[in-house]
């Protein structure tokens, strides 16, 4: 009897076990990892704003209504071109771009890449900097670019940057030349492959690099070039205002017959541009700038930056050249 008793006693705890089990499962919600779908943490508790939060990230990652303003313009194509590239060495990366670019200097992109840090990212020694680097170049060569048609671009912003030199240097051991090139060299050679014959009279021209700004327009002949600010001066401390104010000042030089349009290049008109194109055109419009809520520092600054230039000049077209970069322009300077 006393047996029996105690296999019905632990047949009862068993069952209370269980039933305790049971309750605090469905309290508590499943162990981490089992079932189908992915634990989702309540943050409601923690964080009272975060509907709040959740709203206004989406208003600022909202894009701004297109404009208005359309740019219809069909470069001419080249007639029996050939492949050219170059590369432009960077603080944090590489840009590269081949052309097809014949003896008027009428050209096409056929290929291009931005921010490539392959080489950076495996530069433990010499040796691993020249092997990275002679990929990178048979990259171009077996798109069919010519050995000797292969150049190297130093930006304005990069020339002290001890990355680039150790890459330079690799180079020129290779028996390639890094070409540095100067601010207003830049904006020269943007002006050049940027901005279209048929619009010299009447328009500039504006780089808006992370280093600094290249402003630049055709004057009886002569190209013309200035330099202000680039879209990362908050790493520098330098205020928005500060910064306003000066790039005020450069853009006011460009004469008012020049500020019918002007076309624009750069990492932070890239951004712009991205959230306004239509399609897969060539030229985009960028909306004004108090159209757009920047995402990050360096937006938030290249939109002050464009602020500054609408202002200054009261040009309100602004238009975004996809394939366009000073690197290309420098192309265009070389013999042919």
């Amino acid at each position: 009897m006393k047996k029996f008793n105690d296999i019905r006693f632990s047949y009862i705890l068993i069952m209370a076990l269980l039933v305790s089990f049971s309750g605090c499962y469905k309290m508590c919600g499943k162990p981490k990892g089992e079932g189908d779908n992915p634990v989702v943490q309540d943050d409601s508790t923690t964080n009272t704003n975060t509907n709040t939060d959740n709203r206004s990230e989406k208003e600022e990652n909202t894009p701004p209504p297109k404009s208005n303003t359309t740019f219809s313009y069909n470069p001419p194509a080249p007639q029996e071109g050939k492949l050219k590239g170059v590369v432009e060495l960077g603080a944090s990366g590489f840009n590269s771009f081949i052309i097809n670019v014949d003896a008027n200097k009428r050209w096409e992109l056929k290929k291009a890449e931005f921010g490539a840090s392959l080489v950076y990212e495996h530069m433990a020694s010499d040796e691993d900097l020249k092997n990275g680097l002679k990929k990178y170049i048979a990259g171009m060569l077996d798109y069919g670019v010519k050995g000797n048609a292969i150049h190297f671009v130093v930006s304005s912003a990069a020339i002290r940057d001890e990355k680039v030199k150790k890459v330079v240097a690799s180079l020129k051991s290779m028996g390639y030349i890094a070409n540095p090139v100067t601010a207003e060299e830049e904006g020269k050679y943007a002006a050049k492959v940027v901005l279209p014959a048929e619009f010299e009279g009447n328009s500039f021209v504006v780089d808006i690099g992370s280093g600094n700004t290249k402003i630049s327009w055709s004057e009886n002949g002569q190209l013309k070039a200035f330099e202000t600010y680039g879209s990362k001066y908050y790493d520098r401390g330098i205020s928005d205002d500060q910064v306003y104010k000066e790039v005020s000042a450069i853009a006011s030089k460009v004469p008012a017959s020049k500020r019918s349009k002007c076309f624009i290049i750069g990492g932070a008109p890239y951004e712009m541009a991205k959230q306004v194109r239509n399609g897969k055109e060539r030229y985009t419009v960028l909306s004004s700038p108090n159209q757009y809520k920047p995402d990050g520092a360096k937006m938030k600054s290249g939109v002050n930056i464009y602020r500054a230039l609408s202002d200054a000049t009261q040009c309100e077209t602004f238009v975004f050249d996809w394939d366009s970069n000073f690197t290309i322009g420098f192309l265009l300077g070389l013999k042919y």
